[in-house]
């Protein structure tokens, strides 16, 4: 006896109709957050297999180093090494004099921010996603919004975590905007990707604001998001169009974006609650 089943187009109705109260409990309540972190979890050792070639790569090729380019390269790293440890005793007399100064205008922020380093396990493949993976997640403390850096500048935000990895959107999407600031006279905008790892766009600046071709953008602070003074990007073209109100502005991106294994993870330091002052009542005979 020939039996029937359910009609094929029932059970598309069905896919579709739980397709869409996936999408809705997910946008309108946010539930579907833990599976998606659950599943990233599951992924961690794909990511770790996929990073695994480059690893042994590594690891094969520095079996068969010459004595004379080891030597060479213990140069390059001591002449780096005190070229670094010059400029962080001049870093650490100007962290010491400003905290002084904040110190004098009673101010409660603290400039030295803690670091995780962290290395790119893996690149979306979304061409119209930029995105990263990191191989430090939940374990680590990372949570979402934190900045992310390489040596030359400010990348992006962690935008999901999962136990052990997490993903970063870099600074060049189309969906990541960053308040920035001149660093020679301190205007401020807003700079935006535009799909490209080498350009970025400054927005919403006037033709009259005082802003020139190599300018210096850094992290503003605005919004709490992004710590200030991390560099971010460099001015590179300015054109001025006659009768719009608003310049068109390109800035090339200090970090790199598209070559950096190595990053560090910002945890933004924690403020500092003021202490409550209770006032004295007032004595017998005295006004309030």
């Amino acid at each position: 006896m020939f039996v029937q089943g359910p009609v094929p187009g029932f059970r598309l109705f069905l896919v579709v109709l739980l397709s869409a109260a996936l999408i809705a409990a997910d946008a309108r309540f946010d539930k579907l957050t833990p599976v998606r972190s659950a599943l990233a979890t599951g992924l961690a050792p794909v990511y770790w297999l996929g990073n695994a070639p480059y690893a042994f790569t590594d690891w094969f090729s520095g079996l068969f180093v010459s004595r004379d380019d080891l030597q060479q390269e213990n140069e390059e790293l001591k002449t780096r090494l005190l070229i670094l440890e010059r400029r962080a005793l001049k870093y650490a007399a100007l962290a010491s004099e400003n905290n002084e100064l904040r110190r004098l205008l009673n101010s409660s922020e603290i400039l030295d921010d803690r670091v995780i380093v962290g290395e790119v396990v893996g690149v979306s493949p979304d061409p119209f996603s930029h995105e990263i993976i990191i191989n430090k997640g939940e374990s680590d403390g990372l949570t979402m919004g934190q900045a992310v850096l390489d040596a030359e500048g400010l990348m992006g935000q962690v935008v999901q975590t999962s136990q052990f990895a997490s993903r970063v959107l870099l600074v060049s999407d189309s969906s990541h905007a960053v308040p920035v600031e001149v660093v020679r006279n301190g205007l401020r905008s807003i700079l935006i990707g535009n799909g490209e790892t080498d350009e970025l766009d400054l927005v919403h600046v006037p033709d009259t604001a005082d802003i020139r071709e190599g300018d210096m953008l850094v992290s503003s602070g605005l919004g709490g998001r992004f710590p200030r003074g991390y560099p971010v990007a460099e001015v590179s073209s300015i054109v001025k169009e006659p009768g719009e109100p608003f310049v068109t502005i390109r800035a090339t991106p200090k970090a790199r974006l598209s070559q950096s294994r190595l990053v560090l993870v910002v945890f933004q330091p924690e403020t500092r609650s003021e202490p409550v002052v209770e006032e004295a009542p007032p004595a017998d005979g005295e006004e309030l």
